[in-house]
């Protein structure tokens, strides 16, 4: 602790669940908005599971990867049309319309995919979906940053993060539960228009975002929703400070409404805010959380893991602890500050994906041979590409094998010991099982399984607290009013084509070049996200949102916020 922070820090945390008796109507704000962030998290967890079954009942997304990565990335493209969507929305018609329209685009996506008849149609219903989830993942915790107290902003802001995993860990939850039901992925993406309506219905009966108001003109809406939302000794003063805030804008910029974006760009405040949460939001991405999150079960199987259900109960544990790790981000995000948070939880997440790529290389170059007899027990199976080589082939050769695809039937001794590659389908699959045997298409079978479980489960309880929650909260605080909605637009942008780019390219850069080496790829990549944040980002703890301003205006580089600073220092700037 710095200085005497501790005290204070410690009692917003406690304050902020007083307020479930002190003051209800903040927490309604909060977790209404926020339910923004359980659709985030369903849809980004419920496509894993569901993706298993997908492939079941069209033979042709079994056999392109492509055309797996294009159902899982469809969501994503919509959501970087939805959250660009989104910062103008937000600026124009508000953050409550904005959430109410996600709802009703997510309703209709979910809708659709239920009753999708093919690949294409699953498409459409993926992208209507994005584009209702791209919207609420920028204007969930902009709606929740602007009516909360500061000192306990950023523990409110991250119950949406709480919500996203929460979203993820009950989309895990229902995949599970509909794997023996008829149609399976069918309900699984069909409840997710579930709490798009609880959501659509929740906001109607909630008032507009104060600031928006009064940036709109509507003061005296803006101060009776402030009053409800802050005691009567701090009302006044925050009223104050939002004037102040509005009327320097308007003197900098004119109160036409129009936001000239190369003004914007080479506003210095609003650059540097620019800076660090776009790159927040694009190293979210490039360190691989969806490719756990959107792959689970597929990393599970990969790992070594051939059960369809096993993989799928093995993944929960992941979105289990990355649920918890937002609660942990909820007690830490007021008390330690977003920037600490973030350096420990890189750390730890450049530790763990160097325990994933030592596994998987493990798993690799230990991956079980292919018998010449256990081939030939299955008498016309034998997969074509393995007729015309016969020998010095292993498990993993016989996977990468296309023209048909192949699988390896474990031999009946244990699954690693030599055994069978065989064509893939559904014949040569029964076949296989009939006999007591293990049948894996994605990965082959391994003694390091287990490992694997471990390093994304300390993935997960490393990334949550920190990477997971803040770049959402940071880019919810760092930008001057006016440009919220615009600034805030950009940097979920950023973050959903980074997501895009991860989500398009993760099993195709597994098949090009091993899973091992794909998780050393993300290892890199979180060593340099690591340093961003020691050089650009800022530390916006317990700074009211007006001030943010002149903050970034003192300091380009942000290096020294990281410093110990004397306490008269750390009272007039807003550090603690």
């Amino acid at each position: 602790m710095e200085g005497g922070g501790a005290v204070a820090d410690a009692s917003a945390f406690k304050e902020c669940f007083s307020l479930a008796w002190k003051n209800p109507y903040v927490l309604r704000l909060a977790f209404s908005a926020g339910i923004g962030g359980l659709l985030f998290g369903y849809d980004t967890g419920v496509i894993s599971g569901a993706l298993l079954y997908i492939q079941e009942d069209f033979s042709e997304v079994d056999r392109k990867t492509w055309l797996q990565e294009t159902i899982v990335s469809a969501a994503i493209a919509g959501a970087i049309a939805g959250a660009a969507a989104g910062g103008w929305a937000n600026d124009r018609f508000g953050r409550k319309i904005s959430l109410m329209v996600a709802d009703f685009l997510f309703f209709v996506g979910a809708v659709i995919m239920a009753s999708a008849n093919g690949p294409a149609l699953l498409v459409v219903g993926r992208v209507f979906v994005g584009l209702g989830v791209g919207m609420a993942s920028m204007t969930s915790p902009l709606y929740i940053s602007e009516a909360s107290p500061a000192k306990i902003r950023g523990a409110l802001v991250s119950t949406n993060g709480l919500l996203i995993t929460g979203g993820q860990f009950f989309s895990y939850l229902i995949n599970l539960a509909f794997t023996k039901a008829p149609g399976t992925w069918r309900w699984m993406l069909g409840v997710a228009g579930i709490p798009a309506l609880v959501q659509f219905i929740l906001m109607a009966f909630l008032p507009e975002s104060p600031r928006w108001l009064y940036r709109k003109g509507k003061e005296e809406e803006s101060r009776t929703i402030l009053h409800k939302i802050y005691p009567a000794d701090e009302a006044a003063s925050e009223i104050q400070e939002l004037k102040d805030s509005v009327e320097a804008e308007i003197r900098a910029e004119g109160s036409s409404g129009k936001i000239n974006l190369l003004k914007l760009i080479k506003t210095k405040t609003v650059r540097r805010g620019l800076v660090a949460g776009v790159g927040l939001q694009v190293f979210q991405q490039f360190v691989g959380i969806n490719t756990v999150m959107y792959y689970s079960p597929t990393i599970v199987q990969l790992a070594g893991f051939a059960s369809n259900q096993i993989a799928l109960a093995l993944s929960l544990i992941t979105s289990g602890l990355n649920a918890l790790g937002s609660i942990v981000s909820i007690y830490f995000i007021d008390r330690t500050g977003r920037k600490k948070l973030l350096v420990i939880s890189l750390c730890g997440v450049v530790l763990s994906l160097g325990v994933l790529s030592a596994v998987f290389h493990e798993t690799s170059t230990h991956s079980p041979a292919i018998g010449e007899a256990e081939t030939k027990h299955f008498a016309n199976s034998t997969c074509p590409a393995y007729e015309l080589v016969s020998s010095n082939w292993d498990c993993l050769k016989c996977l990468k094998s296309s023209s048909p695809s192949c699988g390896f039937c474990t031999s009946s001794a244990g699954k690693l010991y030599p055994g069978a590659c065989l064509t893939s389908n559904d014949d040569v699959k029964e076949a296989c099982r009939k006999e007591g045997r293990l049948w894996y298409t994605k990965g082959c079978p391994s003694k390091f399984g287990w490992a694997a479980v471990i390093g994304l489960a300390l993935y997960i309880i490393f990334f949550s607290p920190g990477m997971g929650t803040v770049p959402w909260i940071v880019n919810s605080e760092i930008y001057p009013l006016r440009f919220r909605g615009v600034c805030g637009g950009i940097a979920a942008t950023a973050n959903w084509v980074s997501n895009l780019i991860v989500a398009q390219s993760f099993l195709s850069l597994t098949r090009a070049i091993g899973t091992s080496m794909t998780f050393l790829i993300f290892g890199v990549i979180s060593v340099a996200a690591l340093f961003f944040v020691l050089i650009c980002v800022p530390e916006t703890k317990g700074l009211p949102i007006e001030e943010v301003e002149s903050m970034l205006e003192s300091r380009d580089l942000q290096l020294k916020f990281w410093r110990k600073r004397s306490l008269q220092s750390n009272k007039s700037e807003g550090f603690a």
